[in-house]
Formats: structure tokens, C-alpha cells, sequence
């Protein structure tokens, strides 16, 4: 069992604090979809561009496998597996029913492929093998599973399978995957190739991605599939062009096909009254504040990472930033260190929300000076 549970070192890059609903975003009317919930959402902002149903809790069907596979990326990234381990797969995963990859008892398999098999072929059998590798059990690995989600801010999901297959209790929503889905582009770039690949051969036996979108769309290089009777016909797709990569999230439509363009319309829909605008690049100073107790009287603050937006179409001049802060300011003080509060608007409505960084260090002020400063702030008060 690789142990994970004390620890479930996630990337985590996320700067969001509060990403915005769709519905306070002034932009062209969204499109009327034929599916029972749908999101769509900027992958690099967190912003939701557009939603519907986004909180009903619906059986998430083979889309369980992205949670899988992130806690599988995660244990590679932090050395605890290795796209080349080798290992027999137990009895249990070989038995899996559903759509499967044909793993064999008694015959060893690495991770690359299990991942390929469960990605590309979406085999229940390959993604009870990986989480019985990284979790010691299934039991274990779901355990794993819902504390991943609470981590990732997936507040209305409950797993009780690896892969999908029903159970009352596995369930999640549309805003939910999208954050799921945000995070394994975020966090795991490196992986990306995967959910391009338009088929795997395993076992002697050829089968092609569920995701029809990879045909359909240069664009798109993701994600996954979902069916069942409960669940309908489901996909989360990722669309990169230009700068700008959009994830859209459909669920409940009536057929392979109908879940395919319902994805290719929300997907066009945020790319066409939508612009990718870059606001700040990673390290560039938004303001400069001043610091008490420190070696340096001043500090300069931005977003570590830059702020790239999706802006409605021609509207990126009349964006507003209001900036707030923790004061006093006082050292000592660390680069990446969350100081306030960004909050860019649009007409009054709130587009998001990120921390407000210190991009230098500010190391603290001798003995003498840390005194001349307290006496400062009691008898003047500037804080600024």
C-alpha cells in the first residue's frame, strides 16, 4: 500500500478563493443544452462561464475514473509509484465487470499501461488494479478518494466505488467534476497526452476513445466518458486554443452522439463571446505596500502565477481592480505569502477573486527598529 492517507501531498496550485457563478458574468445568454446539468469553466482562471443544474447530484458513471487517475498522478509525482512498476493484478480487478481493459490474473502489467487502459479504454478492471496498488484495497482507495475531494473543494461528492459502477451512494454534480477536472490540468500537465489518445491496444485487443470530440475538434485533447441508464450519456471535454483552454462539463444527454455536440456547442460558445486576457504576468507588481518591522519600508504585491482571464467579448477595458490587504503590514514577510485580496469586476459584478501575494522577501528589522516602528503605529496609526 503506498501511504498516502497521513499526508495526500496534492499539487494544490489553486489560487482561487471564490470562484463567481455564471449567472453574474455580463455575457452573451449561454446556450439551451438537451442535458440534464452542464458547466463549462476556464481552466486556468477557475471562472464559471456558464452553467445549468450545476449542483444536482447526479451518478457520476465512468467519470469516477478522473478521481482515480488524479491520485495516481499524484503518487507518481511524489515517488511513491512509477509509470514502470510491474506488477500481477489481484483475482478482484480481473473479475471487474463493465467496460474492461482484459488484464489477466497471471499476468504482469505496469502502471503506463493500466493508466492507458483505464484513460483510453476506460476499463473498470485496469482502475481497480491501479487502486488496489495505490490504496491497498478498494476500500482503502475510496477512503483516499473522498478525502481528495474535500481537499479540492468538491463539497457535494461521495464515492464508494474506484470506477464508477453504481451505488446509491456515489454520487457528485456538474460543479464538482469541473473543479476535478480544472485540477488534473492544473496539477498534472504532464499527463495531459493520456486523454488525447484515440486508442489503446492491449491484450491483443484494440479499442478506440469513447470521446468523439477528438475527431470532431482539433482542439480538443480530453477528458473522459460516462454512461449508464441512471446517468445517461456524460463527458467532460478540455479544449485548449491559443492561450486559452475552457473545460466543459455535460451530463444526462440521451446518446453518444448528442453528448458529443452538446459539448462542441457549450465548448465553441465560451471560446467565440469570450476573450482570453492576461492581466498580470507571473511576478508583475500590482501595487507596492508598505511593511512595518521589516528590513525594507516597502514590498511589492501582485499574483505569483499572473492572472489570465476570460473576459466577455471586447469588455477587457472596462475591467476594475479593488485590492485588499492585512494591516498593518509586518515583517518578516515571504514571497508567495497571501497578504490580501484581488477582486476584479466587471459592471459591478465580481469576476473573481485571488489571494493577494507578496513577491519578494522582507526579512525582519533589528531590535531597534522594530521598536521605533511600534512607537510609530501607536501615536500616528498609518498603516499604509
Amino acid at each position: 500500500m503506498i501511504k498516502m492517507l497521513s499526508s495526500l501531498m496534492f499539487c494544490f496550485m489553486a489560487l482561487i478563493i471564490h470562484p463567481v457563478s455564471a449567472m453574474e458574468l455580463p455575457a452573451a445568454p449561454p446556450p439551451q443544452l438537451a442535458a440534464n446539468a452542464w458547466i463549462l469553466m476556464d481552466a486556468h482562471s477557475n471562472q464559471v462561464l456558464a452553467e445549468h443544474n450545476a449542483d444536482l447530484r447526479i451518478e457520476p458513471a465512468s467519470l469516477t475514473k478522473l478521481v482515480t487517475a488524479y491520485l495516481v498522478f499524484n503518487a507518481i509525482t511524489h515517488g511513491e509509484l512509477k509509470l514502470s512498476d510491474s506488477f500481477l493484478p489481484s483475482d478482484n480487478a480481473w473479475r471487474t465487470g463493465g467496460s474492461r481493459m482484459f488484464i489477466e490474473p497471471n499476468k504482469p502489467v505496469t502502471v503506463d499501461e493500466l493508466l492507458h487502459g483505464m484513460i483510453i479504454q476506460s476499463g473498470n478492471d485496469a482502475t481497480v488494479a491501479l487502486a488496489e496498488r495505490v490504496g491497498g484495497s478498494e476500500a482503502g482507495f475510496v477512503s483516499m478518494m473522498n478525502a481528495a475531494a474535500r481537499q479540492l473543494g468538491m463539497t457535494h461528492s461521495h464515492f464508494v466505488t474506484v470506477n464508477g459502477l453504481p451505488d446509491p451512494q456515489h454520487y457528485t454534480t456538474a460543479r464538482d467534476l469541473g473543479i476535478l477536472a480544472v485540477a488534473i490540468s492544473r496539477d498534472f500537465p504532464q499527463f495531459s497526452y493520456l486523454y488525447s489518445i484515440k486508442e489503446y491496444t492491449y491484450n491483443h485487443i484494440t479499442q478506440a476513445n469513447r470521446n468523439r470530440l477528438l475527431w470532431n475538434d482539433p482542439s480538443v485533447d480530453g477528458m473522459k466518458t460516462g454512461h449508464t441508464e441512471a446517468a445517461g450519456y456524460c463527458l467532460i471535454a478540455s479544449a485548449h486554443r491559443g492561450a486559452r483552454r475552457l473545460i466543459s462539463v455535460v451530463l444526462g444527454t440521451t446518446s453518444d452522439a448528442l453528448r458529443a455536440s452538446q459539448s462542441q456547442t457549450l465548448l465553441n460558445y465560451g471560446f467565440q463571446f469570450f476573450d482570453g486576457v492576461q492581466l498580470y504576468a507571473p511576478n508583475q507588481p500590482i501595487k507596492t505596500l508598505k511593511v512595518w518591522k521589516g528590513k525594507q519600508a516597502y514590498i511589492p504585491v501582485g499574483i505569483q502565477h499572473g492572472l489570465t482571464l476570460s473576459v466577455p467579448h471586447g469588455r477587457s477595458k472596462d475591467l476594475q481592480t479593488t485590492l485588499s490587504t492585512k494591516q498593518p503590514l509586518l515583517a518578516p514577510l515571504f514571497a508567495g505569502q497571501t497578504i490580501g485580496t484581488v477582486t476584479i469586476s466587471l459592471d459591478g459584478h465580481v469576476l473573481v477573486q485571488y489571494p493577494l501575494q507578496a513577491l519578494s522577501n522582507d526579512a525582519a528589522a533589528s531590535w531597534l527598529g522594530k521598536i521605533w516602528d511600534d512607537v510609530r503605529l501607536k501615536f500616528n496609526g498609518n498603516t499604509h
